[in-house]
């Protein structure tokens, strides 16, 4: 493998300087660095990240590939800046076995371009009833360690404990889709002023809020870890505090459209907005920003949703819930929590990459950028300013909600172990 020279980079935002790799991992960093016949990367003051982590991703595959494959997911992944993403469970068949985790390992592994750790599902076929191969998915070539059923929520208290009881054998966490199902029935978007007007379905935040409570304390009870998937309300963030507070062995992840979008967009009737957990208020996103930076939500995940476009081309009732979000993640966490002075990028490199790694188990990433330290590196030209295109996207989806609007930041290179995934803005 050849050496790469990096020069003049602001790693974690400080001042230039030089970081040479060589064999897949970070030899040296320091100033004036030089290595014969190194490829040289002139940085020219842009800011040096450790690769990014998804602990949320939807990749689709098995079974809906007419929205995303392993592949294309991946290159979406390399083009945000990330080395390692987490795929969700809800495919089709659903993730519940060792043969269909290991069956999305491979194919991440094939692809080159991101690292893919497969989650499995929580119970079998995501239907709550039946706690599903958990210790076979650990144990498999794909090494499970997070067990989610996202897109539906485990609302049954007793599987709940069970799972959380199963996966503390082998210091796994279970990751909650926080949604009690009876509260949200005909739900079509965030229940208050907006539904009202529009007359359309409301989703109360207690149908989130009264979940993550439940199962705190059954964590507590058990002694076991407890994630919490793409929180999004003001109260939800007052739970988890209180929690934290109490000892209570949880973590909580917030998505980049949560930290910038309110449900006042519905007012379009565009499906491109409609989402799970759906939009909420204007004071919401600012308690989650808080909460990012005081460090009561760990981490931002994508919960990266492709959806084909007659899935989203059609009245807003019959549209499906998601958005994509790798490729816009990181100048979305740019625009509300760097440019804002909530997080430098230091903070950014913890929320998006060290914490998510070490939430997940994610050896090799989130690792420091320093001499030693696995070569899994994102470039990112922080001063550029343009419209988000989706047509320039390598998802197979375009279902963004940020068509046109102007977003700061672009990741111009990703290393994997020292392999350029990404130059110049264009996948290798």
């Amino acid at each position: 493998m050849s050496k790469t020279l990096i020069r003049g980079a602001k790693v974690l935002g400080g001042e230039p300087q030089d970081v040479l790799i060589d064999g897949g991992v970070v030899e040296a960093v320091g100033r004036d660095l030089s290595a014969e016949g190194a490829e040289v990367v002139e940085a020219g003051g842009k800011v040096l990240l450790p690769g990014l982590v998804d602990l949320h991703t939807h990749l689709r595959e098995p079974g809906r590939e007419d929205s995303e494959t392993v592949l294309t997911g991946t290159r979406a992944a390399a083009s945000g800046g990330y080395t390692n993403v987490f795929a969700m469970a809800n495919t089709f068949p659903v993730a519940d076995t060792a043969g269909v985790v290991e069956q999305v390992w491979r194919l991440g592994q094939e692809s080159g371009y991101c690292d893919v750790q497969p989650i499995g599902a929580v119970t079998v076929g995501l239907e709550g009833a039946k706690l599903a191969e958990l210790g076979a998915m650990h144990e498999s070539a794909a090494g499970v360690t997070v067990f989610s059923d996202d897109g539906k929520c485990v609302h049954d208290a007793v599987i709940m404990r069970r799972a959380l009881e199963y996966v503390k054998a082998f210091g796994g966490v279970v990751a909650q889709h926080a949604q009690e199902p009876r509260l949200t029935e005909g739900a079509q978007m965030n229940e208050g002023v907006v539904s009202a007007e529009l007359g359309l379905g409301g989703w109360p935040a207690v149908a989130e809020e009264s979940i993550i409570a439940r199962d705190v304390l059954l964590a507590e009870h058990v002694g076991s870890r407890v994630h919490i998937c793409h929180l999004s309300t003001a109260g939800s963030v007052e739970i988890v505090r209180w929690a934290k507070s109490r000892g209570i062995d949880v973590t909580a992840e917030v998505t980049p459209h949560h930290l910038l979008l309110t449900d006042e967009l519905v007012r379009s009737y565009n499906p491109v907005y409609k989402v799970n957990p759906p939009l909420r208020t204007e004071r919401d996103v600012m308690a989650l920003r808080e909460a990012l930076a005081d460090g009561t939500i760990d981490i931002v995940a994508t919960d990266h949703a492709p959806h084909p476009h007659e899935d989203k081309d059609c009245e807003w009732a019959a549209a499906a819930m998601g958005m994509v979000g790798l490729e816009t993640a990181l100048s979305v966490v740019q625009a509300t929590m760097v440019d804002t002075g909530l997080l430098d990028w230091a903070g950014v490199a913890d929320r998006m990459s060290s914490k998510p790694a070490k939430i997940g188990q994610a050896s090799g990433h989130g690792r420091p950028v320093s001499a030693g330290e696995p070569a899994n590196l994102t470039l990112v030209d922080t001063e550029y300013r343009g419209p988000v295109d989706p047509a320039g996207f390598a998802s197979r989806s375009r279902n963004t909600p940020y068509e046109g609007r102007e977003l700061p930041g672009r990741v111009t290179h990703t290393w994997l172990r020292g392999k350029a995934t990404l130059v110049d803005g264009k996948l290798t």
